[in-house]
């Protein structure tokens, strides 16, 4: 057991998909103990083969913790059953939605004093057991919920769960967590999906054209539309007032746009319409400027240097030394694909005042820059 982690074994995890996996790996790579269920026998041999823990036995110690890695729809049901199963027992869910699951657990009458909701901040685009890293949720932010009669030693297990696999601990209401997911996760994949489902129908040389900012924009819209539509359902109310207002904005541009299109020129155009346009993106350049910057501190603004990288194997890596080696720090990485050739844009955002210095340092060493 490393001595430095607080959580101690057996963890029982239940659920071995992307967050379940990955709890149960970042675990028994700190040296805890961790055993897992799931109803699937393929994903759970595909857990342990990951390395994320072994399966359950009927001969296993108690559980100390269980943390409930189930979709948002079951997840009550599994918390209830697990909350049975092991009376000695801490356990928590790590569903991204918490008040509907917290509400079907007052009306079972369940021990809430033993249960904490939880939702660790992280994810990727890929899913299962196979997509699972150790690391998934360092530096990120994992909301730790009161039941509202949850004990102190059950909140002190999970946050120490977050802080043992390098997460930063965030206390919330389940009402409050929900609200806040819904604007910043949830609205976002709705967008998302809307925005990709328009290019069912795109021409392929509409397609041809498109370039970073349509990859940015859609990016999360190949997530799986099961596990969504589970995630979306309980979380129905919250997320539908954020849309109510983005619809109502939504119908602000498009009249605005109407106006626009009738107009025989930008000095005939009438209502406000322009107005209404150049202040719907000044607020969205509000809102951008609001997202926490590197760190989760405050955002900062950076220099960026464009690189013309070869796409070859093992070029990348040969930049990123590169930068190391000039002594400048890299903030941010964007990569981009340059239409019809066989090169990429590597977008390097630095500290103000360092640019010019490793613009020198890169041209010296041969590489290509963009203005």
């Amino acid at each position: 057991m490393n001595s430095t982690v607080a959580t101690r074994g057996p963890v029982r995890v239940v659920g071995t998909g992307l967050l379940g996996a990955s709890v149960g790996l970042g675990l028994t790579t700190r040296g805890v103990e961790v055993v897992l269920h799931d109803p699937s026998r393929t994903a759970l041999a595909l857990a342990r083969e990951v390395g994320a823990g072994r399966p359950a036995a009927p001969d296993d110690a108690p559980p100390t913790l269980v943390v409930v890695a189930a979709p948002p729809d079951v997840t009550a049901d599994v918390v209830i059953a697990e909350l049975a199963a092991h009376p000695g027992a801490v356990v928590t869910d790590v569903a991204s939605v918490k008040g509907t699951v917290l509400a079907e657990l007052r009306a079972a009458g369940a021990d809430l004093t033993r249960y904490v909701g939880s939702h660790p901040m992280a994810g990727r685009e890929r899913t299962g057991p196979s997509a699972a890293l150790p690391d998934l949720f360092v530096g990120r932010p994992w909301v730790v919920v009161n039941s509202g009669s949850s004990s102190p030693e059950a909140l002190l297990a999970v946050r120490a769960l977050a802080v043992d696999l390098g997460a930063q601990p965030v206390a919330m209401s389940a009402a409050d967590h929900d609200a806040a997911v819904a604007v910043v996760s949830h609205v976002p994949q709705v967008v998302a999906s809307l925005v990709a489902a328009q290019l069912r129908d795109a021409s392929d040389d509409a397609l041809g054209l498109a370039g970073q900012g349509l990859r940015d924009v859609t990016r999360i819209a190949s997530s799986d539309p099961a596990l969504w539509t589970s995630i979306l359902a309980a979380n129905a109310g919250a997320v539908r007032d954020v849309l109510v207002g983005l619809r109502g904005d939504l119908d602000g541009v498009i009249a605005a746009l109407g106006l626009a299109d009738a107009a025989t020129g930008p000095e005939t155009v009438e209502g406000g319409a322009l107005s209404t346009i150049a202040q719907t993106i000044a607020r969205g350049n509000a809102g951008v400027a609001r997202i926490p910057g590197k760190h989760g501190g405050a955002p900062r603004a950076y220099e960026v240097v464009t690189v013309l990288v070869p796409d070859s194997p093992g070029e990348l890596a040969r930049l990123l030394a590169d930068v190391g080696h000039a002594g400048v720090n890299l903030e941010d990485l964007q990569l981009e694909h340059a239409a019809g050739r066989p090169v990429g844009m590597a977008n390097i955002s630095v500290l103000p005042g360092r640019s010019e210095h490793l613009e020198a340092e890169l041209t010296a060493r041969g590489w290509s820059l963009v203005s």
